[in-house]
């Protein structure tokens, strides 16, 4: 496979939706008076899978680019406190900043400038590839929390 047929692949897991729904249509519509809701038998609303997912999507991004970055503290910097989103402008910005950083986890893997094989030189071993590929099954992993959540709280659609 070309350099370029790499790098398609790795974007395309990292932004494309694949075989599953996507971010868009997952979060989309979400009513207010639900996302903080944990139905029983589960672990996080909606609002703290979402944030969990922008931090992390966040922080393995830094950390890829970005030698003076520094983590948030593991677990408890990768979740947010509250089941509840402190207002609907903050629901609205996790969900925008998200998109945003995928963005930029895609075009870091789409520079030729990038290589995606080599070595991160402040890391321990991991590589752009790994990184994207980590990103890619974090999110699937927990946008698939997210559409059972919304299928136990009764607002979910396969079309």
């Amino acid at each position: 496979m070309s350099d370029q047929g790499i790098r398609d692949h790795l974007g395309h897991m990292v932004g494309g939706e694949g075989a599953h729904a996507g971010f868009d249509k997952i979060v989309a519509n979400f009513p207010v008076a639900l996302r903080g809701v944990v139905p029983d038998g589960t672990a996080h609303s909606a609002w703290q899978l979402l944030e969990h997912l922008r931090i992390a999507q966040w922080d393995i991004l830094e950390f890829s680019r970005d030698a003076e970055h520094q983590s948030p503290e593991f677990p408890t910097g990768y979740w947010p406190e509250s089941a509840l989103p402190p207002s609907e402008a903050a629901w609205d910005n996790s969900i925008e900043s998200f998109k945003a950083d995928r963005q930029e986890m895609v075009a870091l893997v789409a520079n030729p400038a990038t290589d995606v094989f080599a070595t991160i030189p402040h890391g321990t071993g991991q590589t752009v590839f790994k990184e994207a590929y980590v990103v890619a099954k974090h999110n699937s992993y927990h946008l698939g929390e997210l559409v059972m959540l919304r299928r136990l709280l009764g607002i979910w659609s396969e079309s």
